[in-house]
């Protein structure tokens, strides 16, 4: 199932998320750190969305109370609203 977030907060726009049977497939930052945003991705994908909320959902860039990977974290979230 692919997901577009629109992230809250931080320098990139959307994250546009694909999961499949719990493991994030691929994830696509739209804006942001190019490097950062695209080590992130690079990271988790393989990874169970759970693990991926797990790790990255406290995660503060500088004086924000939030971050890149802790919006990744928020969409993952969101999928498994949606996903029900």
């Amino acid at each position: 199932m692919k997901l577009s977030y629109k992230t809250k907060g931080v320098c990139s726009r959307s994250i546009l998320v694909d999961v499949e049977d719990g493991i994030v497939k691929s994830v696509r930052f739209e804006g942001g750190c190019s490097g950062n945003t695209k080590g992130i991705a690079a990271l988790v994908e393989g990874m169970s969305a759970d693990e991926v909320i797990k790790k990255l959902q406290n995660i503060k860039c500088g004086f924000k109370n939030t971050s890149c990977p802790a919006q990744l974290a928020e969409a993952l979230k969101e999928f498994e609203i949606r996903k029900g």
